[in-house]
């Protein structure tokens, strides 16, 4: 009897050291049943050119501190200063400027993964589904994001940012700066609510909204800004239009 039992649960093991990548596949399978149950968001989205997609139901109330840089920050900005940021330059906007540029997002889904590819640098957010933030993360451009699915609403919390990003025009991410996005479809509309949360920058949360509208016809093109990158920006935030090599995008002349 104990040959009987044992001999299929042999055949079974030689089966799956004969044929190894027959085991990887079905632990594939079973990892991404649960990926299929996700809301459909596949193809290119859109945010389009301007801000047609892109709202803020009110400024943002912020702290007295916060207030007094964006006075100097706007300030600078009347004297010819502070008119680009670092993009210009082809350092990444980072969270949550990136969601909010006028080029193409797409999403793919991997077990516990919801990946978001941006045309804009070539950059890729990704959401770890039914993880808990990092107490003590590192400071990254995009963050570290994690997200819970509520029904067909992919929630998503994120922190650790660099203090090289503007949460909003003259703010730069501080160590107590967080997100929380709600992205959810309806028809071939996908809204973004970002609401950024700060008690150094902010009196309450302040709410930010991008719309894309699906492209299936889109592919996602590459984007290369160190490529023949000419309106780059000085150290004062000052534009340039570099034309030729040998011209100083600063000289004003005698």
């Amino acid at each position: 009897m104990s040959r009987l039992i044992k001999l299929p649960l042999l055949a079974g093991t030689a089966l799956a050291l004969a044929c190894p990548a027959l085991a990887q596949d079905v632990g594939r399978a079973t990892a991404y049943s649960e990926v299929t149950n996700w809301p459909d968001w596949s193809g290119v989205w859109s945010p389009g050119v301007g801000t047609g997609g892109r709202t803020t139901p009110t400024p943002p109330k912020l702290t007295p501190a916060a207030q007094a840089i964006v006075d100097a920050f706007n300030a600078g900005k009347e004297r010819g200063e502070n008119l680009q940021n670092d993009a210009a330059n082809c350092v990444p906007n980072g969270m949550p400027g990136i969601m909010r540029l006028p080029y193409p997002i797409e999403f793919t889904y991997s077990p516990g993964r919801v990946n978001v590819l941006i045309e804009t640098y070539s950059q890729v957010r990704r959401i770890y589904i039914g993880k808990e933030l990092p107490e003590d993360p590192d400071p990254f451009f995009n963050g570290h994001s994690v997200g819970h699915w509520e029904g067909d609403t992919l929630v998503v919390d994120s922190n650790g940012f660099t203090p090289a990003i503007y949460v909003v025009a003259g703010l730069h991410a501080t160590e107590k700066t967080t997100f929380r996005e709600r992205i959810h479809r309806e028809g071939n509309v996908l809204t973004d609510e970002i609401t950024a949360m700060d008690p150094d920058l902010f009196a309450e949360p302040y709410v930010m909204v991008q719309r894309y509208a699906l492209q299936p016809d889109w592919e996602m093109r590459e984007y290369v800004c160190q490529e023949n990158n000419r309106d780059a920006a000085d150290a004062q935030g000052r534009p340039s239009m570099k034309l030729d090599d040998d011209e100083d995008p600063f000289d004003v002349g005698e």
